[in-house]
């Protein structure tokens, strides 16, 4: 239970709100952290579907609304696709079973939290103020 209760923390830190006025303006280092988030995503979905079967969607939803949010250029959306594509890929061809992907699912989470920790502080950094509030899904922790 914990380590999901870890993966679903991460989810969260994961899709704090992204500025659509931003999305055009990021650096192309901080593009290249959307991308690399995109991959984690890709993994993160892999590695659950390990446990809980190729019918669960849970972190291809967030790649969704994570897009949504960022509203990319196409030259960005392409590279965003690609990049979960080839983390899942990757992930469902070494992990096969659920005891397997365990510990790449930690991994998974933790890289992802420090994406978005870096993201989260660009953000505060632009756009000073309240913190904003993550998306919450209506589906509990497993």
């Amino acid at each position: 239970m914990r380590l999901f209760q870890t993966l679903y923390l991460a989810g969260m830190a994961l899709l704090l709100p992204l500025s659509n006025a931003m999305a055009q303006d990021r650096t192309p280092v901080l593009r290249q952290t959307i991308v690399d988030l995109a991959y984690v995503l890709g993994e993160s979905h892999a590695l659950r579907q390990a446990c809980h079967g190729a019918d669960d969607q849970f972190w291809r939803l967030r790649m969704i609304k994570m897009v949504d949010a960022e509203q990319p250029d196409a030259a960005l959306d392409r590279r965003l696709k690609e990049s979960f594509n080839t983390g899942f890929a990757v992930r469902q061809g070494e992990h096969v079973t659920c005891a397997m992907s365990r510990a790449p699912a930690v991994a998974a989470a933790q890289r992802g939290r420090d994406l978005a920790g870096k993201l989260a502080k660009v953000m505060n950094q632009v756009r000073p103020g309240p913190a904003a509030e993550p998306i919450v899904s209506d589906e509990p922790p497993r």
